[in-house]
């Protein structure tokens, strides 16, 4: 069934549960829809995640949907979205979270084109920090990129839906995540390698690369080649080059995320500490004081 009819088509004012008002759809993947919704609970928007019509009795859709109620009972980050809570059953299974108000990442660079670096520096300092936190709770993101970013301040990583433990990941036997933002080691797993805590600094390199550049670092892949390296650019070429403008400290790191080698990617807190220097060249902002150690 297709998403475009596999939906629960909640208009203005309907309930979505006797809690839960809907205010307009925000969008959806394919196992389930999110909501601007009214919460009568906290009296306040909320966003909620509703699995599908048509997939409330499927097995693999309630459990992701476990899954990342799991994820988000055991984050409590500042740069990372907030679960409130959760029906896992039932007639609408959902999970209800924090309403964040702020542009996609990836809507701002469509809109605006290329961040400035009073804008990127923090950012990577900000989404290295969540991913320092994540390590340390043996999470992996999985699906780092522009469309998972609400701008704000700070800026928050959202959708922990495919979010899985160290040991979950390690032992993936297909690829999870979005095609243009996955490590390498992600596409094909184990063919290509191993999934983890590295994948999600590929990932946030990818992103950085498009918030600077204005552009993703690989051309497009096309998702029903037979080949690996057609469908996965980033398993058969090199990434382009940043724009002459940006500081050769700052593209040397950005690419450093990006190396094949999972080892050889720098981990959260060593992109954050590689940055100082050219945050220090910046006027005092919004990081005073927010540091990764």
């Amino acid at each position: 069934m297709g998403t475009e009819r596999d939906t629960w088509g909640f208009a203005e004012g309907d309930a979505i549960t006797p809690d839960l008002t809907a205010m307009r759809l925000l969008g959806g993947g394919e196992a389930y829809e999110a909501y601007l919704a009214f919460d009568d609970v906290t009296y306040a928007p909320v966003v909620v995640k509703v699995v599908r019509p048509g997939q409330v009795t499927d097995g693999a859709a309630l459990r992701g949907l476990r899954r990342e109620v799991a994820a988000l009972a055991r984050v409590n980050h500042p740069v990372v979205v907030r679960g409130l809570r959760s029906v896992a059953e039932g007639e609408r299974p959902h999970v209800v979270l924090e309403h964040l108000d702020g542009p996609r990442l990836s809507s701002l660079i469509r809109r605006y084109g290329p961040l400035p670096e009073q804008q990127y520096l923090p950012l990577a300092v900000e989404l290295a920090s969540a991913l320092h936190y994540l390590c340390r709770l043996g999470l992996v993101h999985l699906d780092v990129k522009p469309s998972n970013v609400i701008m704000g301040a700070p800026a928050r990583l959202i959708d922990l839906s495919v979010a899985r433990s160290l040991e979950a990941t390690q032992a993936l036997t297909y690829p999870i995540g979005t095609d243009a933002y996955m490590a390498p080691e992600q596409c094909e797993p184990p063919a290509t390698g191993t999934p983890g805590h590295a994948s999600d600094m590929w990932g946030l390199g990818a992103t950085l690369f498009h918030a600077i550049a204005g552009h993703r670092p690989f051309d497009e892949g096309r998702p029903d080649a037979a080949g690996l390296g057609e469908r996965f650019p980033q398993l058969a070429e090199l990434p382009y080059g940043l724009p002459d403008h940006v500081p050769g400290d700052v593209a040397k790191l950005v690419h450093a995320c990006l190396e094949p080698d999972p080892g050889d990617r720098p981990l959260p807190h060593e992109l954050a500490e590689g940055l100082e220097p050219a945050l220090a060249r910046m006027p005092r902002g919004r990081l005073a004081g927010f540091k990764v150690r």
